[in-house]
């Protein structure tokens, strides 16, 4: 499988498989050559089997969506994906289980029936990815200006693509500041990177400039008699 070029994925799930079947058979065998009748046998692992898989409903479920995700391959080995609330890159695809790394270097274990049956975000696919920042200016300062310096922090960090370009557009009228819509496009495995240096340079940059970026102020009256 290795030198045909087959899917990871597939390779560590058809493994994970043919072991567990080569596993039942090594059992019938040596059952078989100890002298017991394997025709009565079968018949006990039949009626063991049905009672075992209405006990397991679950894990057969899982084994199901197990063969769903292999066939549809809505993500593999090494995707960065979000699903059930968590979000990380896909580490092995089991027969019964599906393990992520998070961002914070968490092993987290996810059922492959519920894998198969919920929306599932698969960043790395495309291979790219939009970066979603917001950063608020005061009303006094000159819109045009902002863009020019927040599309430059952009425009200046080699992990940001210059296609599809970098765009910095108004996005809302907020109560008390201008807030822009900072978006840069990058690589999946450099999402985190890019996230953290736009929000750092993009209050360096701001500071330079003189643009102020607003934030609670309090005032204290004193009533003297």
């Amino acid at each position: 499988m290795a030198k045909g070029n087959y899917d990871e994925s597939l390779q560590k799930f058809l493994l994970n498989l043919i072991s567990w079947t080569l596993k039942v058979f090594l059992i019938v065998l040596v059952i078989s050559q100890l002298g017991v009748d394997v025709t009565t046998f079968a018949a006990i692992i039949a009626a063991a089997g049905l009672a075992v898989g209405l006990a397991l409903q679950g894990s057969l479920s899982n084994f199901a969506g197990g063969v769903l995700i292999m066939i549809f391959k809505p993500y593999r080995i090494g995707d960065l994906i979000e699903a059930q609330g968590e979000i990380g890159v896909v580490k092995e695809i089991e027969i019964f289980m599906t393990k992520m790394t998070t961002p914070e270097n968490k092993l987290a274990i996810i059922p492959n029936g519920a894998m198969a049956n919920v929306n599932i975000l698969n960043y790395t696919t495309e291979g790219k990815i939009r970066v979603d920042t917001i950063i608020g200016v005061g009303y006094n300062e000159d819109i045009k200006k902002t863009k020019e310096v927040l599309l430059k922090v952009l425009t200046s960090n080699p992990l940001v693509l210059k296609n599809p370009a970098p765009s910095v557009n108004v996005s809302e009228l907020a109560d008390s500041s201008i807030n822009f819509a900072v978006r840069p496009f990058c690589k999946p495995e450099h999402y985190w990177d890019v996230y953290f240096a736009t929000l750092e340079g993009c209050k360096l940059a701001l500071d330079t400039a003189g643009i102020e970026i607003p934030y609670p102020h309090s005032v204290e009256i004193h009533k003297h008699a």
